[in-house]
């Protein structure tokens, strides 16, 4: 009986970690790939900030939207993320900031200011654009982080297309493999309803 109960939970274990090394696989696949074309909205997603600054990958990203919105992909650009320990400020206000003093005009920016995970900054955003009759996005995020967001926001029947901001930093092979079967745990935690 404890051979048959022993073998059962490796072969679990053993299908738990092939279906992550696949997904981790799609993660990968679509890291690069720039889908930006004619949407409703330019979402960003959060990253650190200090004091008020945005860290370099949010500045990376909010860069990034500013040029998808320069070139006329869409009318408005929402910035995600809450506090995140700092009692101050929000990631989400920061890049509504960061986005006005690069000239971008205030009614053109809208702010998610509350979530402190990827899947509740998700929720919130597509909230606000069910309240805007939006219905397409494109997603400014890392490239590990895209995969999972677009199928956070489909899930709710928003058409989403996927930009990574270009890399700022150049990660190993490792480390890259790494952060792909992270998003791709997420990922499966959110498909048996555990978000983070």
């Amino acid at each position: 009986m404890k051979r048959a109960v022993l073998g059962l939970f490796v072969l679990l274990l053993v299908l738990l970690l092939a279906y992550l090394f696949y997904a981790a696989k799609q993660i990968e696949q679509q890291s690069t790939i720039d889908e930006a074309q004619n949407a409703d909205v330019i979402i960003v997603l959060g990253a650190a900030e200090y004091r008020g600054r945005p860290s370099p990958v949010l500045q990376g990203r909010l860069n990034h939207a500013l040029f998808l919105y320069l070139r006329g992909l869409a009318p408005y650009i929402l910035t995600t993320g809450g506090a995140g320990g700092d009692p101050v400020f929000t990631e989400g206000e920061v890049g509504r900031a960061y986005l006005a003093e690069h000239q971008v005009p205030s009614e053109a920016i809208l702010v998610e200011p509350k979530g402190s995970t990827t899947a509740q900054s998700v929720d919130a955003a597509a909230e606000i654009m069910r309240r805007m009759n939006m219905h397409s996005c494109i997603v400014v995020s890392d490239g590990y982080h895209i995969y999972r967001v677009k199928r956070l926001l489909e899930a709710q029947g928003i058409k989403v297309y996927g930009s990574p901001r270009p890399p700022a930093a150049l990660f190993s092979r490792m480390e890259l493999r790494w952060l792909y079967f992270r998003q791709a745990i997420g990922y499966a935690l959110w498909k048996i309803g555990i978000n983070i």
